[in-house]
């Protein structure tokens, strides 16, 4: 970490530069803080989003994130939780304005402990009950009913890419995506009524 004495040596030259020592404090910690966290960084944001392709933008909006909270709240005692808190709220960000909730996403993010916003034994038991119902579900799904599910609700293509995919009418897309989900509604709700 940046050692505050060694920088007010050089307050008097950095003030004449125009930088203030906030400013130089801010900068040194991202730096050697922030920026030496890139690799764990980026596996985490590989492992919990799905389009590789924008693992490199996220984790750029994570260091502009973490940079613009600290020289509005000062820099932080523990930068890797800070950082890591970041990246998990981005995450749910692009989940929540993204029209799909892709359903590995949700549940890796609600495993995950950084920020100390864990909930309470009960609901995290609750949470994983009512995964796993869900994933039983899916898997007694007829597999291209299944399928088309997943396409749908998961990667969110639409019923034209899905039959382009799977090599048949949109028609009969929409009818595996109304059987999926009546059945997957009828396991769900089966399930419920059995645990009141």
């Amino acid at each position: 970490m940046v050692e505050i004495p060694e920088l007010r040596v050089g307050e008097a030259s950095l003030r004449r530069s125009g930088v203030n020592a906030a400013d130089e404090v801010l900068h040194a910690w991202f730096v050697n803080d922030v920026l030496s966290l890139e690799s764990v960084l980026m596996q985490f944001l590989r492992n919990n989003w799905r389009n590789e392709s924008e693992v490199e933008d996220l984790c750029q909006d994570v260091y502009l994130r973490a940079y613009e909270a600290a020289s509005e709240h000062g820099v932080p005692e523990r930068t890797k939780p800070f950082v890591f808190a970041i990246a998990r709220n981005l995450l749910i960000d692009r989940v929540r304005r993204g029209q799909i909730v892709p359903i590995e996403a949700m549940a890796e993010l609600e495993r995950l402990e950084i920020a100390g916003d864990t909930p309470d034994a009960e609901r995290s038991v609750i949470a994983g009950d009512e995964l796993r119902r869900l994933y039983a579900a899916l898997d007694d799904l007829p597999s291209r009913c299944r399928e088309v599910v997943t396409l749908t609700r998961t990667e969110g293509l639409t019923r034209s890419q899905i039959a382009m995919r799977m090599g048949i009418s949109e028609r009969t897309v929409d009818k595996h995506l109304e059987n999926g989900m009546r059945l997957l509604a009828n396991a769900l709700y089966r399930t419920l009524g059995k645990r009141q």
